[in-house]
């Protein structure tokens, strides 16, 4: 029999990744278009859902014409997805309303009228009945799933009786591909109102349902990752350039996928993937939450399976951010081409800046934070600035200060799961970079494993995650078929500075707290 393939989908908060991949995780072909992020008004962070079709379409022509593999060995799609986003559709799959995406805070308002009250921000009755039921409860900043649609519902009441389905990103990808409504368990639960106490038995729970007066039928059926929706639209398949019997993947959010493709599946290990946002993530036997630090479990791709995680909101956008809008930024004061290889310049400058960055902290909280601190008032900044600090030192900073807060989260996470998560695995775009792998291990004082192919990490697990729905391999396998490029040790004469400074990047966010939210709230 000739090898078969998937076609991927990696689909970004800032792209659209498209992959076709082996049923071992072999990448053979890679390609990835851009879109924008619209923030017309305070706390909104919207996208059109028809720019990443058009850019779906854009990726797989581009690679189905290099003809990389043959088009009848790509036998099935799989998509991956940011999560938390929200999309209304009325019964002809017209879309009513852009996506609002998990960056968006404008339902903090009317999530807080909804649930918040005296206990942590919280009514005390209806925080019990979510964490009793989902074994989380949904974030007062507005930013889930349950926030977007009664904001929908405060603000937009037509576009909300309007309403269809609200669908999160894979899943209208998934409607465009096969003209079928469905969504999985892990991106289902951040409605907030799936029952999760038994893992192997996830539905609505209509006692919530009724309590934040949602009907049901609003609402995609879930189905675990592997789960087949169907085959392509005759029209879709030629407009791909597939063939009509391609099956498609129901898949998983980008969390799930990256857990799968880091190969940390084992209860003990753990990845951290660092892309435009950052999260540490490991399987847990048993559904716990640290209420404190707002880290849950939640039902992940593999059947029986919780994963436990703390996010962070800002992670490798920081970079983005200081390229654009400080170092290449095209206005009257400084108009050179931006370098295409700018972050391998950032690279070589971090690498010759001493650690601690002459005791400069940055705090990446350019949208607020999540975990271990859920606060969408805070801002990033540079502390300790002084005439000394460097261009080479503003870099050296922003790396180390995102490894600071993944430290953050890492701690109240392993006193949780009440195991040491070590080594940890590193993914994403950021994972590219060897300086910020060893930061990582340097502040972490972890064993760092950088992924063999880390920008690719996500769609390789939505590979496998494929590869297990079509029998091709089992989930136990995984962990042998995923390749490391390299093994990061804490350096022990870094771990003085990295220990002061991380005590002085959590000081900051208790000492000017209170500012943050005078200046910020809305």
């Amino acid at each position: 029999m000739s090898k078969k393939f998937f076609l991927i989908f990696d689909h970004g908060t800032s792209a659209m990744k498209t992959a076709i991949i082996s049923t071992h995780g072999e990448i053979m072909g890679f390609n990835t278009d851009e879109y924008e992020l619209f923030h017309h008004e305070q706390g909104c962070a919207e996208q059109d859902p028809r720019d990443w079709w058009n850019s779906l379409i854009k990726t797989t022509q581009a690679l189905i014409s290099q003809k990389l593999v043959p088009v009848e060995d790509i036998i099935a799609i799989c998509n991956s997805n940011q999560m938390d986003g929200t999309i209304p559709i009325d019964k002809e799959g017209n879309i009513l309303y852009n996506c609002i995406t998990w960056m968006d805070t404008r339902g903090a308002t009317s999530i807080q009228k909804f649930c918040g009250g005296p206990i942590a921000g919280y009514n005390l009755l209806k925080f019990l009945k979510f964490l009793k039921s989902t074994g989380a409860a949904p974030g007062l900043s507005g930013k889930d799933i349950l926030g977007h649609i009664l904001w929908l519902k405060e603000t937009h009441n037509e576009i909300y009786e309007k309403t269809w389905k609200f669908m999160d990103c894979k899943d209208y990808m998934n409607y465009r591909l096969t003209g079928k409504i469905a969504t999985s368990y892990d991106c289902a639960i951040l409605t907030f109102l799936l029952n999760t106490r038994d893992i192997n038995n996830i539905h609505y729970d209509e006692k919530l349902l009724k309590m934040v007066n949602i009907p049901r039928e609003k609402f995609p059926d879930p189905y675990p990752s592997t789960h087949i929706l169907g085959t392509l639209t005759e029209s879709v398949a030629k407009t791909l350039g597939l063939t009509p019997s391609t099956k498609v993947i129901i898949g998983a959010g980008d969390f799930s996928s990256a857990t799968i493709g880091s190969g940390a599946i084992e209860y003990n290990r753990a990845h951290i993937c660092l892309g435009s946002s950052s999260w540490v993530m490991t399987h847990s036997k048993k559904r716990k939450i640290d209420l404190i630090h707002l880290i849950p479990s939640l039902p992940g791709a593999i059947p029986g399976y919780y994963i436990s995680f703390g996010e962070q909101e800002s992670a490798g956008i920081n970079l983005a951010w200081i390229r654009d809008n400080i170092l290449y930024h095209k206005d009257e004061l400084l108009k050179e081409e931006q370098k295409s290889d700018v972050y391998k310049i950032f690279d070589s400058l971090v690498e010759e800046t001493e650690p601690g960055s002459k005791k400069l902290i940055f705090t990446p909280w350019l949208w607020g934070e999540r975990c271990p601190i859920e606060d969408h008032t805070i801002r990033g900044g540079f502390h300790n600035l002084s005439l000394s600090i460097k261009r080479k030192h503003l870099l050296r900073a922003i790396y180390e200060g995102v490894a600071f807060n993944s430290r953050w989260v890492i701690e109240p996470l392993e006193k949780m799961v009440k195991h040491r998560l070590d080594p940890v695995v590193l993914i994403g775009g950021g994972a590219s970079s060897d300086i910020w792998c060893q930061i990582y291990a340097d502040v972490l004082n972890r064993t760092v494993k950088q992924h063999a192919h880390p920008k690719e990490g996500v769609s390789i697990g939505a590979a496998l995650i494929a590869s297990v729905s079509l029998g091709f391999i089992n989930w136990d396998q995984i962990p042998d078929l995923i390749k490391y490029k390299k093994e990061y040790k804490p350096n022990p004469e870094n771990r003085e500075i990295y220990d002061e400074l991380f005590k002085e990047f959590k000081m900051i966010y208790k000492k000017n707290k209170k500012m943050y939210r005078r200046l910020n709230h809305f």
